[in-house]
């Protein structure tokens, strides 16, 4: 970069070293490892109004899907998008339950031949938390400034196999001078959700947000 500062990234992941002591009198049917007691349904309610994109239906969407679970944690993303002259806008919410992760999309669209009036369109996924592959963390720290030592960006990107992308690019040949066809070689990588945000775009408390929820999410899996 021009400035001479230099970002890094790192991937990071978390362990749970010790197990609760398990109380005899709990209920049976509730895994005392997964935060007993804890509900944040009202906090994702109120951070969901506090985006202002369309919240009772973002709510009603991801109501539905929680189907009465406690939430144990979440991130609500609000990203507006521009598309030639218009701004469209999205928002991602992530709730993690004491059996399974939530993630639930809604957008906007404009009137088309079905509908015509504006819409927006909520799609909401359950995932088993024993079904999820892997939990990646990356952390991006800009170096020589104030606050050095804190990251600046995250990305969460979970895996539980139901999506996957292909990557494919021409195979290379070593010789400058072959015309021969080589095929392609590629990289197959899972993509079922990623998440990124950053303190520039979405405010301060945003990073350290998602990276809280991405330590509980990872923890709820390890004890699954």
């Amino acid at each position: 970069m021009p400035d001479g500062r230099r970002t890094r990234p790192a991937r990071e992941s978390h362990e749970v070293q010790t197990t609760p002591d398990i109380d005899p009198d709990a209920d049976p049917d509730v895994d005392p490892g997964i935060n007993p007691g804890v509900d944040k349904t009202g906090e994702l309610r109120a951070e969901i109004e506090a985006a202002g994109y369309y919240p009772d239906d973002v709510a009603e969407g991801v109501a539905a899907a929680v189907v009465g679970e406690r939430v144990l944690d979440f991130v609500v993303h609000h990203e507006p998008t521009f598309d030639h002259d218009e701004v469209r806008r999205h928002v991602t919410v992530a709730a993690l339950t004491p059996t399974r992760l939530v993630v639930a999309h809604t957008d906007e669209h404009p009137a088309d031949d079905l509908l015509p009036s504006p819409y927006t369109a909520t799609t909401a996924e359950t995932v088993a938390l024993p079904a999820i592959r892997s939990v990646v963390v990356q952390r991006m720290v800009v170096q020589g400034e104030p606050g050095d030592g804190l990251p600046s960006e995250a990305v969460l990107t979970v895996a539980w196999g139901a999506i996957r992308r292909l990557d494919l690019e021409s195979t290379q040949c070593a010789d400058p001078e072959c015309e021969a066809d080589h095929g392609y070689s590629g990289a197959l990588t899972a993509d079922d959700f990623s998440l990124r945000v950053s303190a520039a775009a979405d405010g301060a408390a945003a990073v350290p947000r998602l990276l809280s929820f991405a330590r509980a999410l990872t923890e709820s899996t390890v004890r699954g």
